[in-house]
């Protein structure tokens, strides 16, 4: 750490940034494509998608995990898209990574249509758990959001993904104010019957349509407090440590009986930027330092021009010493008037 460029990068170690922060948490999208059209996500007709060239290989990807975890520091890794499962050498990709890391965490971050079919295939070739995106258990209200049908495609890939040992299988909602708000106690109370970790997620400004406004977010005090009605909460006591997801324990009123844990982003309300450990890597193969940076670092061309992977730690150490104190910037708020919000939407920049 004492070894800096003149920029106060620092030439060797992990991926420090100017605010003490430090980049563990890698997230990697594998492919841009998406299978449904969320509203919060994407605009109705899609979005123009990367030409395949532009895509990283599953070489590629592997070698630029092999660069994070074995000179960079990063402990863990998660797959993001677009929707991974649209990526037809999904296992590939899987497994080279793990061929190369044997004792490497590897999530992947999925809307679980087709995962019945790959659950196992997946599990075999090195993954070891997942979240799912399920934002409604009732069918008309999962074709509003998502603009699809197939509320019971995820359900079923949900069972083969428990099935298969892919756990624990984490849930994640995203509450929109009108829509799907009331659903915070069904949605916890059907994921602790079937063993699922439920999540809530404060809707964000990363939407296609651009039309993204604070008062269709529903805060996580609003969350919590709907919860209470019907559940005890209290505290993860393993603490929260950088997890985006602030984590209680459930248990049903007058039952002191574990029910399971429910966790809340609150990204926009209660910003937790101080304490983020992630590095993102776009699926064509460019650095993100933060969720909403409007500045991108190319990894890839330097990968195929040749570079080491000496080259390639220290491209990513200065990409991530230039990282914004929060939401893009160096001022913390997502609904502050000054906020512009990030060129690419979600589906392209990868949770």
């Amino acid at each position: 750490m004492d070894a800096v460029r003149e920029t106060g990068a620092p030439r060797e170690g992990g991926l420090l940034d100017r605010f003490g922060r430090v980049a563990r948490d890698l997230r990697v999208s594998v492919i841009d494509k998406c299978n449904l059209r969320c509203t919060y996500c994407m605009p109705a007709e899609g979005l123009p998608w990367m030409p395949q060239q532009q895509l990283m290989t599953g070489e590629e990807i592997a070698r630029i995990v092999r660069v994070a975890v074995r000179a960079l520091g990063a402990e863990e890794l998660r797959l993001t898209g677009g929707e991974p499962l649209v990526r037809k050498d999904l296992e590939d990709v899987i497994a080279r990574i793990r061929f190369d890391h044997p004792d490497l965490p590897i999530a992947m971050t999925t809307n679980a249509v087709g995962l019945d079919r790959r659950a196992q295939a997946l599990k075999n070739a090195g993954l070891t758990r997942l979240n799912a995106s399920l934002d409604t258990l009732h069918p008309e209200t999962f074709a509003e959001l998502t603009r699809r049908p197939h509320l019971d495609k995820v359900l079923a890939g949900l069972e083969a993904a428990q099935a298969a040992g892919l756990g624990p299988i984490k849930i994640n909602a995203v509450l929109l104010r009108g829509i799907n708000d009331t659903e915070v106690v069904p949605l916890v109370d059907w994921a602790v019957t079937h063993g699922y970790e439920m999540r809530f997620i404060e809707d964000m400004p990363l939407d296609g349509d651009r039309s993204w406004t604070e008062t269709q977010v529903v805060p996580a005090r609003e969350i919590r407090s709907a919860l209470e009605e019907v559940f005890d909460l209290a505290a993860d006591p393993r603490g929260r440590g950088a997890a985006p997801a602030e984590r209680w324990e459930v248990r049903r009123h007058g039952d002191r009986t574990l029910a399971g844990h429910v966790g809340i982003i609150s990204s926009v309300t209660e910003p937790f930027c101080a304490a983020c450990t992630r590095t993102r890597v776009t699926a064509d193969g460019r650095i993100r330092s933060c969720l909403f940076s409007h500045e991108e670092t190319d990894l890839l061309t330097a990968l195929r021009d040749g570079a080491s992977d000496a080259d390639l730690a220290q491209i990513w150490r200065d990409a991530m010493w230039r990282k914004p104190r929060a939401h893009g910037s160096d001022r913390v708020g997502l609904a502050r008037a000054d906020f512009i919000q990030p060129e690419r939407t979600m589906s392209a920049i990868g949770g």
